[in-house]
């Protein structure tokens, strides 16, 4: 597949990502009297990656998420030549997807960018008010299991076409675990869309949210393969 092919659907499919997973955290988290809450939110972002995963995983493989991207390659999974591309179209993707949402939540008088707009954040900026460390360790930890269940169920040798399901359930248990620590990033492209339109503290928070996914995938993308062995020649 032409990697202009490839990078227009890791572009629609972070898109999918940032517009589905945060929107439901602007536009429905705490709608009155149905609002989805945090368990609508994390199912919300775990839907976007099992929905695009079978739409668009044999054109791409549905990495969406740069920190996804380098963990594939240092598991030899993806070549170093189209790192470049697939996170330039991930960004653009998802900040189109922050621009769209931005424009739609502003249908709403009551609408404020100071709400956040699911941006990441740690201290004052968390919204269970965790410390930087606590933020960045989560966001480690978070995405080297991520990383770990993308790269065991995408195995040759786990059931075949299970692996957007798995992968969207880690997904969600993630947002489980984490919205109250950093608002959930496990993914720099999906951080970076709200922090554009947020700016100020959203900006300046943002290097752990690149740093905690990528060391987070690395280090899963170099162990997986020590704990899994090569797979048998059938």
């Amino acid at each position: 597949m032409p990697i202009g092919k490839r990078a227009a659907a890791e572009f629609i499919g972070t898109f999918w990502l940032v517009f589905g997973g945060c929107g439901s955290a602007v536009l429905a988290a705490n709608f009155p009297e149905v609002g989805i809450g945090l368990v609508g939110v994390s199912l919300a972002f775990g839907l976007t990656v099992l929905t695009m995963a079978y739409a668009i995983g044999h054109i791409s493989g549905c990495h969406l998420n740069p920190a996804v991207s380098l963990g594939l390659w240092a598991g030899k999974r993806f070549r170093g030549s189209d790192l470049l591309p697939y996170i330039a179209a991930q960004l653009a993707g998802a900040i189109a997807a922050a621009g769209v949402l931005y424009v739609v939540a502003n249908g709403n008088p009551e609408f404020d960018l100071k709400g956040g707009f699911a941006s990441n954040g740690y201290g004052e900026h968390s919204p269970g008010f965790y410390p930087l460390e606590s933020g960045l360790l989560a966001e480690i930890v978070l995405t080297f299991m991520f990383l770990f269940v993308i790269l065991g169920s995408t195995d040759s040798r786990a059931p075949a076409g299970l692996a957007p399901i798995a992968i969207g359930l880690c997904l969600t248990l993630i947002h489980l675990i984490s919205i109250p620590i950093t608002n959930t990033s496990v993914n720099p492209a999906r951080s970076t869309g709200p922090a554009v339109f947020v700016g100020g503290w959203a900006l300046q928070q943002l290097w752990l949210f690149w740093v905690g996914p990528i060391v987070g995938a690395l280090a899963s993308g170099l162990v997986y393969p020590r704990v899994a062995g090569e797979a048998k020649p059938e």
